[in-house]
């Protein structure tokens, strides 16, 4: 039985009955229908259905928005732009699918050759509660427009909303069958990679689970694209602009209740300005309102579930143990639901539980560091690279500093983001692959050599 639990009460919600074997396997026979049909469509044609998916987002905004604040805890005002990022993105690739996707001409003599680029079929997105419809949209945006079709196996703990999402697409106007939600239990995944009707495999999850989803795609010979965990660092050097970098540190920091791969989690500041950005940064923390996600004015919901708020407790308790201070915070919150008081973590050292592992929570770890240098080296010294913030005056060194920082994207005196306009992704342990750009809609299309060669009258 899958059930959705409200994490600001821990009151049950719906519960459901996982889809059959007999469900499951109808569904992808229908996909695969569905997908040879849709592929021969003009890409013009295709992009018409993101417009239309960006029309119903927006009609509906305000009622996915709830559900994904009564599903998840994220507060309702993030809930709605989150909604509204989908639609934008949708609106973005339908119109720059066409550009991305063009046939690119390749000169030669006496032929015609070009590199043209083919959907590959029908894509297994396999998807975290987090951002229960952005991360969905921005792998279906491109991938439907790009030829392909889609089986959404969503997190258990947003099933309503992974229903939600299909009713966006087929009230849009999809073709029947192109996109389908499943809800099933964790051991089906491995069946459905292992189908011959699922091409390929889009993972946003842990890096425990990356690391099983890719065995399994790999075993049967399949594209992969694997989001999984970061640890970012946000590195402020002594010349940065300390106000702008620490209210900007505090929105990196406790966003989406701070359960992001792509949350600043590690920050990393020079000694001499150290003292001045940790007491800025603690006093805003602090000011955070923690409450009812429904409500507009809150800025800090719940966690999504119980046992991530022990196991963000014992990352705390364990730094704490070995020698860290606690600033703010440190402890769930009293009462029901699955709230953590916003924690701000000082003296953290390499070795400590919050710099060396993915903390995904209301916890912020500072950290001390001597010079640039040192904050180079720690911010590299990790098994992610996701994402990193560098704040600095100097534009100049950011520009050489950022091409040493490991990382898929370097944002300088600015807040990690995605955008549909850039790719996003990660290195290491942080995952393979891009989404979003023009890199994120080629990676599930076959890039296709068509050499042509001359006729004799």
């Amino acid at each position: 039985m899958i059930v959705s639990t409200d994490p600001a009460t821990g009151a049950e919600l719906a519960r459901f009955t996982p889809h059959t074997a007999a469900e499951v396997d109808a569904a992808l026979d229908r996909a695969v229908a569905a997908q040879r049909e849709w592929r021969v469509r003009p890409i013009t044609e295709r992009v018409e259905l993101l417009r239309a998916i960006a029309r119903v987002l927006r009609d509906g905004k305000e009622k996915y928005a709830r559900l994904i604040t009564a599903e998840m805890g994220k507060p309702v005002t993030e809930a709605e732009a989150e909604i509204e990022k989908c639609a934008v993105t949708c609106e973005h690739y339908a119109g720059h699918a066409p550009d991305y996707l063009a046939d690119r001409p390749v000169a030669s003599n006496a032929t015609e050759s070009a590199v043209v680029y083919d959907p590959l079929g029908v894509v297994l997105a396999i998807m975290p509660w987090n951002y229960p419809f952005w991360q969905f949209f921005r792998f279906a945006a491109p991938a439907l427009a790009a030829g392909n079709g889609a089986i959404l196996k969503h997190a258990n703990n947003v099933p309503q909303c992974a229903l939600a999402v299909e009713e966006v697409v087929r009230e849009a106007g999809a073709p029947d069958g192109l996109f389908r939600t499943l809800l099933a239990e964790v051991p089906v995944v491995a069946d459905l990679i292992a189908d011959d009707r699922i091409a390929a495999v889009t993972l946003t999850g842990s890096t425990e689970v990356g690391a099983i989803v890719a065995a399994q795609a790999g075993a049967a010979l399949k594209k992969q694209v694997l989001e999984l965990g970061g640890s970012d660092p946000f590195i402020v050097l002594a010349d940065a602009d300390l106000a702008a970098a620490a209210a900007t540190a505090v929105r990196a920091r406790f966003i989406n209740n701070g359960q992001s791969c792509v949350n600043g989690k590690r920050f990393l500041v020079e000694e001499a300005v150290a003292e001045e950005f940790a007491e800025a940064f603690t006093a805003a923390a602090a000011a955070l309102r923690v409450g009812d996600p429904a409500d507009p004015a809150t800025e800090i919901g719940p966690m999504a579930r119980a046992n991530l708020r022990d196991a963000l407790h014992d990352q705390v308790q364990r730094t704490v143990q070995a020698g860290a201070t606690v600033r703010t915070g440190g402890a769930p919150v009293d009462g029901p639901g699955f709230f953590y008081q916003p924690t701000v973590l000082d003296h953290v050292r390499p070795g400590m539980a919050a710099f060396a592992e993915e903390t995904f929570g209301p916890v912020a770890a500072i950290v001390r560091v001597r010079d640039a240098e040192e904050a180079l080296t720690l911010a590299n010294q990790t098994e992610f690279g996701l994402g990193a913030a560098l704040w600095t005056r100097d534009l100049d060194r950011a520009r050489e500093f950022a091409r040493r920082i490991d990382a898929g994207a370097v944002f300088v005196n600015g807040l990690v983001a995605s955008d549909a306009r850039l790719p996003f992704g990660g290195i290491k342990k942080s995952g393979y692959g891009r989404e979003l750009g023009a890199e994120g809609i080629r990676e599930f299309v076959n890039v296709k050599t068509l050499w042509i060669g001359p006729v004799k009258p």
